[in-house]
């Protein structure tokens, strides 16, 4: 196996994960301080979900429109 075939070497500087933007520092960084990230993405992920969850609490008048216009339509169509 040869590790090249899985980088993109875009300057001396500047090698990348093939397909991705994600260059190798950012993961070194990550395994280095992988506890501190894996902290800091579990607190990430759980303020997205709840963001998610005041959402769909609470709509906005348009998004609100759209699910009344979808259910009609849905209502409609089986009906």
């Amino acid at each position: 196996m040869e590790l090249e075939q899985y980088f993109d070497f875009l300057r001396a500087d500047d090698i990348r994960l093939k397909a991705a933007r994600m260059g190798i520092e950012t993961i070194l960084y990550y395994l280095h301080n992988q506890t501190q990230m894996t902290q800091y993405l579990t607190e990430w992920l759980g303020y997205c979900a709840q963001g998610e969850r005041e959402q769909d609490e609470n709509p906005s008048a348009i998004v609100a429109r759209l699910k009344q216009i979808k259910a009609e339509r849905s209502v409609t169509a089986h009906g």
